[in-house]
């Protein structure tokens, strides 16, 4: 398959996968989620593979849904005659939504290793979070901006990962972490220095393409099932239609229509203004500036 938003290559029983709009730090737009979904199943369906890769192109893993144009690319799943449509939102985001198309990693009987640098925040981290293993680089940022305005938790990772304490901290004020401190509270499984980021994935997906497909796919289950029984069906029910109703509330069609008036710089600065994070970071503070995976 011609992929238009990632590229796929498989390398001695790793198929790895790379999320590929750089220019626009590998926002999610149409087709990507059904490109995403296609490119897991294609891995797990194909015999050479025991292991699958996920990261990002350029300066970050992803830095969530693309709304510089006011969420227009998703016109055709979500509005009618140019106005939202609550039930039509409803059955893209909880049926066939991206959320569903991006948890065929969690689906498929083969690990997925997501390895993390740069901002991977809103979407972008909600989607990370649903691999089995997540490797980061130390300077990386993980977050949900959307728990200010404008959204809610989708794939309820945050919450199945995370204690109860910071499960409300981080839901509740939206601050990111390092690739660092989501390592110490149990988010994401490691963080080292970028230099090391490539070689550390790599040298676990070599490990765990050393054991036998049957066996990891079992371990994998079982982990699975034991998250299923905890209702994670139900919340990822849940998160979309939340996440609909966040969106088109009056406060964040002010929040939308300063993105389009003012631009998009301009209205996080006023979200974000008391927690001085994201927008508010100088140019020298943005994690990975020159830190850059290349495509090979």
């Amino acid at each position: 398959m011609e992929y238009q938003t990632l590229h796929m290559r498989v390398r001695d029983a790793v198929a790895t996968v790379t999320l590929n709009r750089p220019e626009r730090l590998n926002t999610i737009v149409p087709p990507m989620p059904e490109e995403f979904e296609h490119a897991m199943l294609a891995a797990a369906a194909d015999p050479d593979v025991k292991v699958v890769v996920l990261r990002g192109a350029g300066r970050s893993f992803c830095a969530g849904y693309d709304f510089a144009e006011g969420f227009h690319h998703w016109d055709d799943r979500i509005t009618t005659d140019g106005r939202w449509d609550p039930g039509k939102d409803m059955l893209s985001g909880t049926v066939v939504g991206p959320t569903a198309r991006f948890m065929s990693m969690w689906r498929i009987p083969k690990p997925v290793i997501a390895q993390v640098h740069g901002w991977c925040v809103g979407g972008g981290s909600d989607t990370a979070l649903c691999a089995d293993l997540i490797v980061a680089s130390e300077d990386a940022r993980i977050g949900t901006p959307y728990s200010r305005i404008w959204g809610a938790h989708l794939s309820g990772m945050w919450t199945y990962r995370l204690p109860l304490a910071k499960a409300k901290e981080y839901a509740l004020t939206g601050k990111p972490l390092s690739g660092v401190d989501a390592a110490a509270v149990g988010l994401i499984n490691k963080a080292v220095p970028f230099d090391r980021l490539e070689a550390e994935v790599a040298e676990l997906a070599t490990q765990l393409a050393s054991l036998p497909a049957s066996q990891l796919a079992a371990m994998k289950m079982i982990v699975n099932q034991a998250y299923e029984n905890m209702g994670l069906a139900s919340t990822q029910t849940l998160g979309p239609i939340l996440d609909g109703l966040m969106r088109n509330t009056p406060d964040a069609a002010q929040f939308i229509d300063r993105a389009a008036t003012e631009g998009v710089a301009a209205a996080t600065r006023q979200r974000d203004l008391l927690f001085a994070d994201y927008s508010r970071a100088g140019p020298h503070d943005r994690p990975n500036k020159d830190n850059v995976i290349e495509i090979d």
